[in-house]
């Protein structure tokens, strides 16, 4: 069996951006009904030296999109602008990231194989090829980030489970 880069990554990537949109209205209902401010949840961290829940959202399209976009240009860098600051900008910013995902071919995405690319963080330079890029780095931070917003909103008492972070799976027409 055949297995190609694209099949590997970009339709994860969509079903796990449309699970972190899912979480987000689900986040902002719950303030809503309950009273309480957005920005508990927003601003929200597991642990005092980690990010909070915007930068979680934000890292997820970085690290599909961005990371897609990295390969297109032979180098990735670490995205330092701040993220979205609303429930309803980081719908948003998962919205069109899921646009621009649905976009690209699966023979673009499989056209990289091979191709050399670099991960640039100010002096210091780790050189890649494509897919080890995509599936040794990038995918486990996408994964990282992902797993790290559904833990701070079950941390604020969200009645969410494992099916709310999975998504919808993709599984056999007619099923």
């Amino acid at each position: 069996m055949t297995f190609s880069l694209y099949a590997a990554t970009v339709p994860s990537y969509l079903q796990m951006l449309r699970s972190m949109s899912a979480l987000i209205d689900k986040a902002d209902a719950y303030c809503r009904d309950n009273g309480i401010a957005a920005e508990s949840f927003l601003q929200a961290r597991l642990a005092e030296d980690m990010r909070p829940f915007t930068y979680q959202i934000k890292s997820t399209a970085v690290h599909s999109l961005g990371a897609i976009e990295g390969v297109r240009n032979g180098s990735f860098s670490p995205d330092n602008t701040p993220p979205p600051e609303t429930f309803d900008a980081l719908k948003q910013r998962l919205h069109e990231t899921v646009a621009a995902l649905e976009a690209i071919s699966p023979d673009e995405v499989n056209g990289f194989v091979g191709r050399d690319m670099k991960f640039v963080a100010g002096e210091r330079q780790l050189d890649f090829s494509a897919e080890n890029f995509l599936l040794s780095f990038s995918q486990p931070n996408f994964y990282f980030h992902a797993t790290t917003a559904y833990d701070i909103l079950r941390s604020k008492g969200l009645p969410i489970g494992k099916r709310d972070f999975m998504g919808m799976p993709r599984i056999k027409a007619g099923h």
